[in-house]
């Protein structure tokens, strides 16, 4: 049985891993960001959307307020975008090391 920490934990990592989810993060790093502008980045239907950002404001991972009649989001704290950050430096050796090995796997063919 997990202790709660790592359960925690793993509830964490479960909550960012949607792809939606993932890129409306990578989006709020550039700072707080209009649902419409959102939507028009990612192409997805609003409900879609709005159940994404649901999950993300529950985790208490972003923040949403209004400008007049506007909603906007904004990162909770610089943590997840260095979160982001780390992720792909990690994705950025994991896919070169792959690129290297269907080299080596193309020149002995």
């Amino acid at each position: 049985m997990a202790a709660p920490l790592y359960q925690a934990k793993a509830e964490f990592f479960r909550m960012l891993g949607h792809p939606t989810r993932i890129r409306v993060l990578e989006l709020l790093q550039a700072g707080p960001t209009p649902v419409r502008d959102l939507l028009a980045d990612l192409d997805i239907e609003p409900s879609s959307l709005s159940q994404q950002l649901a999950v993300l404001r529950r985790a208490g991972i972003v923040t949403a307020g209004r400008e007049g009649s506007t909603v906007v989001y904004a990162l909770a704290g610089g943590d997840v975008a260095d979160l982001l950050r780390s992720a792909r430096r990690i994705l950025t050796v994991l896919l070169a090391e792959q690129g290297t090995l269907l080299a080596e796997l193309r020149a002995a063919d």
